[in-house]
């Protein structure tokens, strides 16, 4: 089934040097944008991260150091990433919980603030693992009858992602709609507030933490109540866009006086 688009939406795949949102590094994007109309344009840029690829991950993704040594630092090639993703909605396997907060992250780092408040992020993993919960090529052989080769290839596992989606609006007629916001929001775990989920929305839609001692309790009161929750919070190893977040309410809460 062809995607319903009512503006491109651009499938993304990261191979990093871990799985640390705050300490690691991209070292390969793949950006693949579908239009509306059907049509296709993709990027595949191999990036130096200025830090050592450490050998388990180099095992799984196949690039080392040697690789990406004259490669361009993310800083370089920041502004081209958003301006082709810019206007866009997001697509990725695992997205949501680990590829889009990594990418904000560097983004911050370059100097640049993406906007993410209009854009709908459609997790395939989600909706997968909701559905049949197994892994990208255990969904491509189920969704597509095709072996995935070259697995952790950005490039395969991009299209792989994309192809999977299409191949799921066929499958689940019943239980899904060819719609991003229905997509997105179907494919979303937790209605996060940042994008590593330290801060996410109650049943009431009122932002509270999502992790420690006050797990459950709304910000404002808590930064009402312990203000040095703040400073230790700012200072400590979180990510950017969550230490962003926590300050955007504290400012409003403080304008709200």
């Amino acid at each position: 089934m062809k995607l319903n688009l009512e503006r491109p939406i651009v499938f993304f795949d990261l191979e990093t040097t871990g799985v640390d949102v705050v300490k690691d590094r991209i070292v390969e994007i793949c950006l693949l944008k579908i239009l509306p109309d059907g049509g296709e344009d993709s990027k595949v840029m191999r990036i130096n991260p200025t830090i050592h690829i450490p050998e388990e991950a180099s095992s799984v993704h196949g690039i080392y150091d040697k690789d990406v040594a004259e490669c361009p630092t993310f800083k370089d090639v920041a502004q081209d990433i958003w301006n082709f993703m810019n206007g866009c909605d997001l697509g990725g396997f695992n997205s949501n919980h680990f590829d889009i907060p990594m990418l904000v992250e560097e983004f911050l780092r370059a100097g640049i603030n993406p906007n993410f408040n209009k854009i709908r992020c459609v997790d395939v993993q989600n909706i997968y693992h909701k559905l049949e919960r197994r892994t990208l090529v255990a969904a491509y052989k189920f969704y597509c009858h095709k072996n995935l080769e070259d697995a952790h290839s950005a490039l395969a596992d991009t299209r792989a992602t994309y192809e999977v989606l299409c191949a799921q609006l066929d499958h689940y007629p019943e239980d899904l709609q060819n719609d991003l916001d229905f997509l997105a929001d179907y494919s979303r775990r937790n209605d996060n507030v940042d994008f590593a989920g330290r801060i996410v929305y109650n049943d009431k839609h009122v932002e509270v933490f999502n992790f420690g001692k006050y797990k459950g309790i709304p910000v404002t009161d808590v930064l009402r109540r312990d203000p040095g929750y703040y400073s230790w919070i700012m200072q400590g190893d979180f990510a950017l866009n969550t230490k962003q977040v926590l300050t955007e309410i504290a400012l409003r809460s403080k304008n709200t006086k």
